[in-house]
C-alpha cells in the first residue's frame, strides 16, 4: 500500500498540514493519530485564548481544534485513530500498528512529521527525595482535571513557569485548591507574560524566580517540599531554604519535541531545539520529509503551529506533484548573533521562496530596547525595534521575495540583535 502523503500526528500541526496539502491539489493523504480522537493536546486545553491570530476571535482549545477537524472531514481526508507509528525508514516506509489491522507497512511519497512534544519528567530533573504519590507533570494534571474529572491534590507547589504550569495554577485555584508558590529555576519565566498576569498575579500566587525544589518530603504521599534560591550557575544557595506543606508537586519544566522516529530514520536534529534541521520549505535533511509544529521547535501559540504546518503541507504537496524527484538546491545557512539561540528555518534557498518567508527564532535571555536586523550579504533588509524580548516568547522576521531579488548572488543571511 502507498499514499502520496502520510502525516504523522493528528493534532493542530497535522490537521493544518493535511488541509493545506489538500487545498494545494493533493488527494491521496493519510493522517495517522495514536489517540482515540483527532485534536491532540488541544482537547484538554479548555481555557480560552486560542485563535486570535488565525480566526481573529478567542476560542478554547477544543473549539480551535474543531475548526480544523471539521475542515479535514469536509474534505474527506482519510485518517486512522488508535494507531502507532512504530518505525519510519529513510526511504519513507512507515510501519503502523493498531488493534484492527495489526502491523502493516505503508509507503509514502512524502511525509510530514507532526508528532508534537512531551513534558520533561522528574527523572530528567534530578530532584532529591523519596518517590511518593502526588508528583505530576503539569500536562498530566491538566488531563486529570479537564478530561478525567479528578483533582490531583488540594495543596500544590509548582516547579517551573512554563505556560502549562501557569495555566494549571489558575485552573486548580478555580477548582478549590491552594497553589502556594510557583518556583522557577531561571531568572526569568518560561511562559508568556499574559499568562503570568492572568494566572498568577490575578490570583495572588507568588512566582519565585531563580528558585528550585531541593527536597521532597513524604513516603507514600507528598507531604511537603523545600525550595531554595540558586546562584548564577543554578546551584542551590545554603541558608535560603523555604519549606512548604503540600500534597502535590506539579512539574512544568520544559517540553521536548517527540523525535525518536525522526532520529531513527536519519533526520538531522538541531541540538538546540531537539527538532529537525529544516530549510525554507520546512523540509528536513531527508528529501520529501517535512516537519512542523512542536516536533520541529516548541511554540508559544498554536496559531503559529497552524501557520507553519500549512506551509509544510503545501510544500509536501508540491514535492509530490513534482514527481518526488530530488532537485538541485543552493543552501544558504541562516547565521545569527546577539543572543539568538536558533532560527527556523536553518537554511534558505531563495529560489524556493514565493511571496514571503517567516523566519522564527528565540533569544537566550531577557533583553530590553533592542534592534533586530536581517542582513543579506551585509546589507540591512529588515530592521525592527523590540522594547523587550524574552525566551518564553517567539520572535519572527519576514523576508519578502523582493528582498531576495535584490541579491541574485546571495551568499550570506544573518540575523543580528543589538542594543538600540
Amino acid at each position: 500500500m502507498k499514499h502520496d502523503l502520510i502525516i504523522l500526528g493528528g493534532g493542530p500541526a497535522g490537521l493544518a498540514a493535511a488541509i493545506a496539502a489538500y487545498d494545494a491539489g493533493l488527494r491521496d493523504i493519510l493522517i495517522v493519530e495514536r489517540d482515540k480522537e483527532l485534536g491532540g493536546i488541544l482537547n484538554q486545553c479548555i481555557h480560552n485564548g486560542f485563535g486570535l491570530h488565525t480566526f481573529k476571535e478567542e476560542l478554547t482549545g477544543p473549539e480551535y481544534a474543531a475548526r480544523f477537524i471539521d475542515g479535514v472531514k469536509a474534505r474527506n481526508i482519510p485518517y486512522v485513530l488508535n494507531t502507532m507509528a512504530l518505525h519510519v525508514s529513510s526511504d519513507k516506509r512507515v510501519t503502523l500498528m493498531n488493534r484492527t489491522d495489526g502491523v502493516q507497512t505503508v509507503a509514502a511519497g512524502a511525509i510530514v512529521l507532526a508528532m508534537g512534544c512531551r513534558e520533561r519528567s522528574r527523572g530528567a530533573l534530578n530532584i532529591p527525595g523519596y518517590r511518593p504519590a502526588g508528583i505530576y507533570s503539569a500536562g498530566t494534571a491538566q488531563r486529570l482535571v479537564n478530561i478525567e474529572g479528578y483533582m490531583p491534590g488540594r495543596e500544590v507547589v509548582i516547579l517551573g513557569s512554563g505556560d502549562i504550569g501557569l495555566i494549571m495554577a489558575r485552573r486548580l485555584t478555580l477548582e478549590g485548591a491552594k497553589v502556594k508558590v510557583v518556583a522557577e529555576l531561571m531568572p526569568y519565566s518560561g511562559g508568556l507574560k499574559r499568562n503570568i498576569v492572568q494566572c498568577l498575579d490575578d490570583y495572588g500566587i507568588p512566582l519565585k524566580l531563580s528558585h528550585t525544589v531541593v527536597d521532597i518530603r513524604g513516603r507514600k504521599r507528598v507531604e511537603g517540599v523545600t525550595i531554595a534560591a540558586v546562584d548564577e550557575r543554578n546551584r542551590p544557595i545554603p541558608g535560603t531554604e523555604e519549606d512548604y506543606d503540600c500534597d502535590t508537586l506539579l512539574l512544568s519544566c520544559g517540553l521536548i519535541p517527540e523525535n525518536e522516529l525522526s532520529r531513527e530514520m536519519g533526520v538531522s536534529i538541531n541540538p538546540i531545539t531537539n527538532g529537525p534541521v529544516v530549510n525554507e520549505s520546512l523540509e528536513t535533511s531527508i528529501p520529501g520529509v517535512f516537519a512542523a509544529g512542536n516536533v520541529l521547535h516548541v511554540h508559544d501559540l498554536v496559531d503559529f503551529v497552524s501557520e507553519e504546518a500549512a506551509a509544510a503541507g503545501a510544500a509536501a504537496a508540491a514535492y509530490v506533484q513534482a514527481g518526488c524527484a530530488d532537485v538541485a538546491r543552493r543552501e544558504i545557512p541562516v547565521s545569527f548573533e546577539g543572543g539568538v539561540r536558533y532560527t527556523v528555518p536553518c537554511s534558505i534557498d531563495p529560489a524556493f521562496v514565493k511571496d514571503a518567508l517567516t523566519v522564527r527564532f528565540r533569544v537566550g535571555g531577557v533583553m530590553k530596547n533592542r534592534i533586530v536586523s536581517v542582513l543579506l550579504d551585509g546589507e540591512q533588509a529588515v530592521k525592527k525595534r523590540r522594547q523587550i524580548m524574552a525566551p518564553g516568547e517567539m520572535e519572527e522576521v519576514r523576508l519578502t521575495r523582493e528582498m531576495f531579488d535584490r541579491h541574485p548572488d546571495l551568499r550570506e543571511i544573518r540575523i543580528k540583535v543589538e542594543e538600540a
